[in-house]
């Protein structure tokens, strides 16, 4: 219970009243991933819900995205600027990584916020206009499970920094675990939620192992610029993963209307 709660603390900004430490065996808390975003997903999905009594779609999904930058503290938005600013700015190792720790935000970075914004809110209209609010609570748990992912079997250019926390440090059976009780979990979810067609089930079975390929292969690319990877490029892939999310519920809602 500590170890989620202290995860719970590392990962957002929700208000714990429990003085936690980071000790040697913090890694072990990368297992609880899924489920942090599972308790973003309950969250999201209330002030949707909530949102919807009183405002129209256009401005339920405003606050959706704004309780999404909220409750996580732009933790993982913060990462999407100092990725894109250090890996495309055509420098040299080293350089790009001095890059990536710099507070400020360059044009590269303010540009991939952007458009990563914009996608999610508009997605997100469109689950809304759909009447499947209930993608919002799947889309963080998808983000989450792909940036643990994401630590298995890599390593980091850095000696020190935040992501050398998890880095590296998943095994074979925290990665069975965990990608196990994450499936329950959305399965659950769909099953209480939608109209329980199986062919939803296998979507979003199909779906997860996309974007799993799919940040596999931006990880090899990052390999190539800094050989390795950082905890900010764990945050570009949780953003970028609940964006393919939110782009695949998209095209199933399309096929299935």
């Amino acid at each position: 219970m500590k170890r989620f709660l202290g995860i719970m603390q590392f990962l957002t900004r929700i208000p714990i009243p429990v003085q936690l430490e980071m000790d040697k065996e913090f890694h072990k808390s990368l297992v609880y991933f899924p489920l942090v975003g599972w308790v973003l997903g309950i969250l999201y999905y209330v002030l949707g819900v909530s949102s919807r009594f009183f405002f129209s779609n256009e401005i339920t999904a405003v606050f959706i995205l704004l309780g999404t930058v909220i409750l996580t503290g732009g933790l993982h938005i913060d990462g999407v600027g100092d990725t894109f600013d250090g890996l495309y700015s055509y420098r040299d190792k080293d350089r790009m990584l001095e890059i990536m720790k710099d507070s400020r935000l360059g044009t590269n970075g303010l540009l991939a916020i952007i458009f990563i914004l914009m996608f999610k809110l508009i997605f997100i209209y469109h689950l809304l206009e759909a009447d499947h609010i209930w993608g919002v609570m799947l889309m963080p748990i998808y983000g989450r499970i792909n940036s643990f992912a994401a630590c298995y079997k890599t390593k980091t250019p850095r000696e020190k920094g935040m992501g050398n926390l998890f880095i590296g440090k998943v095994s074979p059976c925290m990665f069975i675990v965990t990608a196990g009780y994450m499936f329950i979990i959305v399965f659950g979810i769909l099953y209480g939620l939608t109209d329980k067609n199986p062919m939803k089930f296998t979507a979003h079975a199909v779906l997860f192992f996309l974007v799993l390929l799919v940040n596999r292969g931006f990880i090899k690319s990052v390999y190539k610029k800094i050989d390795g990877i950082t905890g900010d490029v764990l945050g570009t892939i949780c953003e970028f993963s609940e964006v393919m999310y939110l782009a695949g519920i998209y095209m199933l809602i399309t096929c299935w209307i």
